[in-house]
């Protein structure tokens, strides 16, 4: 991945372990547990800044959220450190609601690109910006909790707080709630 060399950072105390956020002069850029996979090389290079109005709004809304309050992030989003096919993944994560969670295959299916399955997860895996782009919400397509940069575990706790480890699938992966 590419990142905008204006990239600044700041921390975050989450209830799941300390998190880096990233903000560019387009938008937020990254949200990582420290620790996960795929953090960015260039991160040490990065100044902190944690008085920066972007990275501010973005903790205030992450504290939301993992305090239940928070369903839909509103900040600025800035995705272009990936390739097309990447953001195009990052993209229709976004439509995935809370509660709710899809497969690998689906989201394939949704940027048009059913034969990428494989591929598709390779960028899930690598979607710079956790939690507030849901990807967190992507389950294999029996239902298995799979893969999460983050780690399982987190990704579990993550899925509780939605409510979504309840959800069913159809026939066709799209998601569903119990009894709808």
């Amino acid at each position: 991945m590419k990142f905008n060399p204006a990239t600044v950072q700041s921390h975050f105390a989450s209830p799941l372990g300390p998190m880096v956020l990233a903000a560019s002069p387009e938008g937020l850029t990254g949200a990582w547990f420290e620790g996960q996979q795929h953090l960015p090389p260039t991160l040490a290079d990065w100044p902190r800044q944690p008085e920066h109005p972007l990275l501010l709004d973005a903790a205030r809304q992450l504290s939301a959220y993992f305090a239940g309050e928070q369903v839909h992030f509103d900040l600025p989003l800035d995705l272009s450190g990936g390739t097309a096919f990447q953001q195009a993944v990052w993209r229709a994560l976004l439509a995935i609601a809370r509660g709710s969670t899809s497969s690998y295959g689906a989201i394939s299916l949704v940027i048009g690109q059913p034969g990428a399955v494989r591929a598709t997860g390779g960028a899930i895996g690598r979607n710079p910006v956790s939690i507030i782009v849901p990807c967190h919400r992507v389950i294999g397509s029996t239902g298995a909790l799979t893969g999460y940069a983050g780690g399982l575990a987190r990704k579990t706790a993550l899925l509780r707080l939605e409510g979504a480890l309840a959800t069913t699938r159809t026939t066709s992966g799209n998601p569903r709630k119990p009894g709808a």
